[in-house]
């Protein structure tokens, strides 16, 4: 009974360590963001949750929303939107790697990790759209004095005829055809990188 309890304890350890070392990780990630040209400047691409990804995959959903929130914890001296990013990022990223991990775990093949990677991506970016209508771009209001009208001019500046399209509601629309799209493609782009590393880390965790 002993020796299964250290051996237990030792699997613990190791787990620990590897959470803490894709936290790490996704910290690095997470400062090497940038724009692109599709969608106004301020909104940046990283690939910070494939860290995240990687580590609910192996080790369990908690594990990644644990590495999702040490990352932004990290980050924290680094933002310039008292916390409004790092709270945002860890939202979207706890979403998306919790609910990638609970249908792997429940479907625990190559086919559950791409369906759960689908399925996360997807509510990613079906929440990104309140989180940022409510909360989100109301505190930048605040937090940068930048009017909301002047927020969505950068948007209607690459596609004017989001102020009418699809509802009356012009920054709802800026959501719907920027963010959503725009969040679900990073999800995919993140879950293709991490579906062509993990068996090789895997491999090596297991050794």
């Amino acid at each position: 009974m002993s020796a299964n309890n250290e051996s237990k304890r030792k699997l613990k350890t190791k787990d620990l360590a590897a959470c803490a070392m894709l936290s790490a990780v996704a910290f690095v990630l997470q400062l090497l963001e940038f724009a692109i040209p599709i969608i106004p400047s301020f909104i940046k691409l990283d690939v910070s949750d494939i860290p995240a990804l990687l580590g609910t995959f192996a080790l369990g959903p908690v594990y990644g929303v644990v590495i999702e929130l040490v990352k932004n914890i990290i980050h924290l001296p680094f933002g310039t939107s008292m916390a409004v990013g790092e709270l945002c990022n860890f939202l979207l990223g706890a979403v998306f790697t919790f609910t990638a991990g609970m249908v792997y775990k429940y479907k625990h093949t190559r086919t559950g990790a791409i369906v759960g990677c689908l399925v996360g991506a997807f509510a990613m970016s079906a929440v990104c759209i309140p989180l940022n209508y409510f909360f989100v771009y109301p505190a930048y209001v605040v937090i940068y004095n930048m009017p909301l009208d002047a927020i969505i001019e950068m948007y209607k500046t690459i596609l004017p005829t989001v102020a009418s399209t699809p509802t009356d509601n012009t920054l709802l629309n800026c959501l719907i055809i920027f963010n959503l799209p725009f969040t679900f493609l990073k999800g995919l782009l993140e879950a293709v990188i991490c579906y062509a590393i993990y068996k090789p880390l895997s491999r090596l965790y297991r050794r």
